[in-house]
């Protein structure tokens, strides 16, 4: 190792892509794209399985994502979800189920804190900004949409 603390930029960069191990990107792709139309494939089969039943399709929407909520939460609890996105990447992370372990994970981890200054103040520290850029963005278009129909 290179032990001069005063390392120029280039130096460091080099160091670094010396010692970073190579990331397997095409394997990594099959597996986002698997496991996330896993998950996907089994909210579409519940949808299916309350429609069959007379549910309407919006209601089954509904009660659809809140049985892929509480499967998200419920494997987040059980520490199963962090390994499902160590094997699947951002293919765990893109479904509502990856919304549901963004919440439910903070919320674990400083629920010793108490629920106030614990659990209430820490649950959305990873889905907080998720939110406030998503719903932000969707403002914006949804003002540059209404700006278009108003003049067209």
């Amino acid at each position: 190792m290179n032990t001069n603390i005063n390392m120029t930029n280039q130096e460091y960069s080099d160091y670094i892509d010396k010692k970073a191990k190579n990331s397997p990107i095409l394997k990594d792709v099959a597996l986002a794209f698997l496991v996330g139309g896993i998950i996907c494939m089994i909210g579409q089969l519940i949808t299916d399985l309350f429609m069959k039943f007379g549910v309407t399709k919006d209601d089954a929407g509904i009660i659809t994502s809140i049985i892929l909520i509480f499967l998200g939460a419920f494997l987040t609890s059980l520490n199963l979800y962090s390994k499902i996105g160590k094997f699947a990447g951002a293919g765990s992370i893109i479904p509502i189920t990856g919304f549901s372990n963004s919440v439910v994970a903070p919320a674990i981890e400083y629920k010793t804190e108490g629920y106030i200054l614990g659990l209430g103040a820490n649950m959305f520290k990873i889905a907080g900004p998720v939110l406030v850029y998503g719903i932000s963005s969707s403002v914006a278009v949804g003002l540059i949409y209404w700006l278009i129909k108003l003049f067209i």
